[in-house]
């Protein structure tokens, strides 16, 4: 079953988006339209533009630092090729001058020299992972290759796949920034938006809606006012022509007690002084 509110056309020109209207036409039903709730509304039409104003600062922040990474993403893939390039062919020459060596590298302790540590970068309020190369201290166990021949090419080859591997981590950590930032840049666009369109002007349209309530209410009390005052003053004047005829009625029949009285019962001879001639 469903309800049927009814909400006065704002008095103003602010065209509100037909999603509100239809949001709002039940939450401006159901809110009493009074002073308490208007001081309310105004407290969260403040916290909801301070939390848009901050997000959208946010927004910015993570922005810019997301196309410092595309920048960066960028710039390393096309080093990272030139790197790429560089260390196979490198590992072809190095074939070629010390023969077939990887079996013996292969062979030799697989301990590992280089490690990758994680850490966190903070990026306003978002965390971001960040892979880190060290080193373990390990010795190598293949020291001896190449010492028949093509020594030379094989410690090209080393040092040119360890800035291929740094090359890669760089990348790596790039990118898993670069995905978790878009993901937050996304998230809090959405929140922007939906405080912007959505709810900063539901609480105007409920702010209209009880300032209508309370004008009209004022309009009533005041024309109340003017009809309790009108009924006030026709009384005095009713009673003030009531007295009026009533004292007129009181003096004619004191005229009329006045003439039908007989002067003479009231007169005393002894109280006129004697006369002496």
């Amino acid at each position: 079953v469903g309800r049927l509110y009814y909400i006065a056309p704002p008095s103003s020109s602010v065209d509100y988006p037909d999603r509100v209207k239809k949001s709002k036409a039940t939450m401006s039903g159901q809110v009493p339209p009074t002073r308490m709730n208007q001081q309310v509304f105004k407290l969260k039409k403040k916290a909801a533009e301070g939390g848009h104003k901050l997000l959208k600062k946010k927004a910015d922040a993570l922005k810019v630092k997301f196309n410092d990474y595309a920048k960066n993403i960028a710039e390393t893939k096309q080093h990272m090729s030139t790197d790429s390039s560089n260390a196979f062919f490198s590992m072809t020459q190095a074939e070629y001058a010390a023969g077939e060596f990887k079996q013996k590298v292969a062979e030799g302790s697989m301990t590992a020299r280089v490690r990758v540590g994680a850490g966190v970068d903070n990026v306003a309020g978002v965390k971001l992972p960040v892979f880190t190369k060290y080193e373990t201290g390990a010795q190598a166990s293949n020291q001896s290759l190449g010492l028949v021949g093509g020594g030379k090419k094989i410690q090209q080859v080393r040092e040119k796949f360890t800035i291929l591997l740094e090359m890669l981590i760089k990348l790596a950590s790039l990118q898993t920034s670069f995905v978790t930032l878009d993901e937050a840049l996304k998230v809090t666009n959405r929140r922007v938006n939906a405080l912007e369109n959505v709810t900063i002007p539901r609480i105007q349209y409920t702010l209209d809606y009880i300032a209508r309530e309370l004008d009209e209410l004022e309009r009533e009390d005041f024309t109340r006012l003017k009809l309790v005052k009108k009924l006030n003053e026709a009384m005095e004047k009713e009673q003030k022509k009531a007295k009026a005829l009533e004292n007129e009625a009181t003096l004619k029949m004191q005229k009329l007690n006045l003439k039908d009285k007989d002067i003479t019962a009231e007169f005393d001879a002894n109280d006129d002084e004697d006369v002496v001639f």
